[in-house]
C-alpha cells in the first residue's frame, strides 16, 4: 500500500466518518479504503485520473443474492405458462413440459434442465415481442416476484456492504458498472433505481433487435433471437472492451465465469484491484464453492482452483462470514 493510503488508515476513526460501515475491520475493507485513497489523492505515485476510475461488478452473487436460483431463470420459469397458454401442445414437450412441473413443486425436476434447454427457454420468453413491451413485463414481475426464503422482492436482496462500496467509489470520482453474465436488457430495467448505475452502465448477455415501423409509423424495436455477447467467462473482458473502452482498474466478482474479468483487470499497469466474494455464510445467507471445503454448487461455483489462483495472483478474497457485519439493509 503506498504512504496516501496508509496515512488515510492511520486517521483516528473519530476524526472521519466510515465510509464502509457494514464491513468488519480487516483485510478485505483496508484493501478498499486504500486503495481508493491512492487512486484518488493528487500527488499520490498511484493517481488514476478521473476519466480512468473505471470499476467492475458482477452482479448475481456479487451484489445480489443468486441461490438457488439466479432470479432471471425464475423470470423465465415462470413466463412459460403464457407461452404455453398460446400454444398447448408445448404442454407435452421438453422442456416445457419440465418448467410446468417445477413450478408445480417438482423442485427435483430443475436438475433436468440443461443449458441448451435454458437457452431455448431463453429465446421463447425473452424474444419476439417490442423492446418497450419486454421492459414493462419484467418491470412488473420484479415487482410483485419474492424470493422463497426471505419473501422479499428480489431487489431487496442486496449486498449492503457492495452498496456502500458502489457510493463511495462513485463519491470518489469513480464510474461504476455492472458486468454480467445476465441478460442486459432484464438487468437495465432496474440496475438505476437499484445500485444507482443507469442502464448504459451494464454490460451483459445481449440479444440483437429489429427495427421496424407500427402501423402508425412510429418506430420501435423488437428484440431478436440472435445472441450477441455472451458475457460470461472471456465474454467479460470482450464485453468491456466493446462497451466501455477502457481497461478497469478495479473489477470484483464471486465465480469462475468472472475470472478473466479479475485477470484482465490485474493484468493492466498501475494501481489495480482485483476483489472475489465467498459464499461462506449459510447462517445469514448461503453456503457454496467448493472452494475451502464449501458445499460444490453448479449456481455461482467457486472452485478451490479460482482460490488458489486469487491467492497466487493477489485478488482480495471477500469473506461473507467474516468481513461483513451486515449483509442486507433490512436486517436488525
Amino acid at each position: 500500500m503506498a504512504l496516501a493510503g496508509l496515512l488515510a488508515l492511520a486517521v483516528p476513526a473519530d476524526a472521519q466518518t466510515d465510509p464502509l460501515p457494514s464491513w468488519n475491520e480487516g483485510a478485505a475493507k483496508q484493501a478498499i479504503i486504500g486503495f481508493v485513497t491512492d487512486t484518488t489523492t493528487p500527488g499520490s505515485l498511484q493517481f488514476v485520473p478521473p476519466a480512468e476510475r473505471i470499476a467492475t461488478f458482477d452482479q448475481d452473487g456479487t451484489l445480489w443474492v443468486e441461490h438457488p436460483m439466479y432470479s432471471q431463470v425464475m423470470y423465465i420459469l415462470e413466463r412459460v405458462p403464457a407461452l404455453v397458454k398460446a400454444k398447448p401442445e408445448l404442454a407435452k414437450v421438453a422442456p416445457y413440459s419440465t418448467v410446468l412441473a417445477i413450478l408445480k413443486g417438482d423442485r427435483a425436476a430443475i436438475a433436468k434442465l440443461t443449458l441448451p434447454d435454458l437457452e431455448k427457454l431463453a429465446f421463447a420468453t425473452l424474444t419476439g415481442m417490442p423492446v418497450d413491451s419486454f421492459n414493462a413485463e419484467a418491470q412488473k414481475w420484479l415487482a410483485e416476484a419474492k424470493d422463497q426464503r426471505w419473501k422479499k422482492p428480489y431487489t431487496e436482496l442486496t449486498y449492503l456492504p457492495m452498496q456502500e462500496v458502489l457510493k463511495y467509489l462513485r463519491a470518489n470520482g469513480y464510474k461504476t458498472w455492472i458486468v454480467t453474465g445476465g441478460g442486459q436488457d432484464f438487468v437495465r430495467t432496474y440496475s438505476e433505481a437499484t445500485y444507482g448505475i443507469p442502464p448504459e452502465q451494464v454490460v451483459g448477455s445481449a440479444t440483437g433487435t429489429t427495427y421496424a415501423y407500427a402501423n402508425d409509423g412510429k418506430p420501435f424495436l423488437t428484440k431478436a433471437p440472435k445472441l450477441l455477447l455472451n458475457d460470461n467467462d472471456a465474454g467479460k473482458p470482450e464485453g468491456i472492451h466493446l462497451m466501455i473502452g477502457r481497461r478497469p482498474v478495479m473489477a470484483v466478482g464471486n465465480s469462475t465465469g468472472d475470472r478473466q474479468m479479475l485477470e484482465y483487470t490485474k493484468a493492466g499497469d498501475g494501481a489495480r484491484l482485483s476483489m472475489i466474494v465467498l459464499h461462506d455464510d449459510a447462517t445469514r445467507e448461503y453456503a457454496y464453492g467448493p472452494a475451502q471445503g464449501l458445499p460444490a454448487t453448479k449456481v455461482g461455483a467457486f472452485t478451490q482452483a479460482l482460490y488458489d489462483q486469487a491467492t497466487k495472483q493477489r485478488w482480495t478474497v471477500i469473506s461473507m462470514k467474516n468481513d461483513w457485519k451486515r449483509i442486507f439493509a433490512w436486517e436488525p
